[in-house]
């Protein structure tokens, strides 16, 4: 029964692409130098109010995007399209999720965390879902910003500042983005096509959103190099990143080559997969790394 009553708020939420948030929030968490006084109970406020407020936005979104739901196989199961949820219910939903994240945020983090999860927030929810992707085929370029901050925002949490590392982990995840999204637009092109949305394989064609996602693949693939550079992460990360990088181009060079409908999912679900071993592999490799220094 009570399984029943979440599922329609857990999708609602946007609940896994939360999570996987969640995963690169934890990085900037993990790798942040910690103040005095910093305990495990502030990493898991962090985190909650960070989610809470992603949440939010994700609720948002469904509200924003109910008529183009209804229209698209992808999202017409959705729970407002199903009648699942009201309206007004996802709407005080996204509103507790947004007073509650930003309280805890408030009261366990610092105020330059709060601003910029609740910019992020707005950035997706608003800039993105409401004014971007109805008009421009760079939509996903320009609004990605606001899906990249999460490592920004877990070290913030921890530091209370901007440094070039967490900006580095931006960097990856902005990257990382268009290859996602557009993969996923290929996937769903015809989707697209009913709703009159400018995704790029809708007004470039599926070739030049192969050549898009190749492109910026590689620029990925530089972006992955930097941690290693500026000895944020060790050799353990450079030669997994690598690897994945070496698998995910390869992946991403047959979808350039046979750009079907099957590939461009392909790449969009195993980019999913890249990003969270990806990260999961710099937590994993700082502590290595750190505890050599130490030695």
């Amino acid at each position: 029964m009570m399984q029943n009553i979440l599922q329609p708020y857990l999708k609602i939420s946007k609940f896994k692409v939360v999570l996987l948030m969640l995963v690169t929030a934890l990085v900037g968490v993990a790798l942040a130098p910690k103040p005095e006084g910093w305990s495990i109970l502030h990493l898991f406020a962090a985190l909650v109010g960070i989610m809470l407020v992603a949440s939010s936005g994700g609720s948002i979104n469904h509200l924003a995007e109910i008529k183009v739901d209804e229209k698209m196989n992808r999202t017409a199961h959705r729970p407002l399209p199903q009648g699942q949820l009201s309206e007004l219910h996802v709407l005080i939903f996204s509103i507790v999720c947004m007073v509650l994240g930003s309280l805890i945020l408030v009261l366990s983090t610092n105020l330059l965390c709060v601003l910029l999860t609740i910019s992020a927030m707005i950035g997706y929810a608003v800039v993105y879902t409401l004014w971007l992707k109805p008009i421009t085929p760079q939509n996903i370029v320009i609004g990605g910003l606001s899906g990249a901050l999460p490592p920004l925002l877990g070290w913030v949490s921890v530091t209370g500042k901007i440094s070039a590392e967490p900006l580095i982990l931006v960097l990856i995840i902005f990257t990382w983005t268009p290859p996602h999204f557009w993969a996923l637009a290929i996937n769903r092109l015809e989707d697209y096509k009913k709703i009159d949305y400018p995704m790029l394989p809708v007004t470039h064609g599926v070739k030049y959103t192969s050549l898009s996602i190749t492109l910026y693949t590689i620029l990925m693939i530089l972006s992955t190099q930097l941690p290693f550079v500026i000895g944020m992460n060790g050799i353990i990360y450079l030669v997994i990143a690598n690897i994945l990088n070496m698998l995910f181009l390869f992946d991403v060079i047959l979808l350039q080559i046979s750009p079907t409908t099957s590939r461009g999912f392909g790449v969009f679900y195993h980019s999913i997969i890249y990003l969270f071993l990806l990260f999961s592999v710099m937590i994993i490799d700082h502590f290595f790394h750190y505890e050599l220094i130490i030695y």
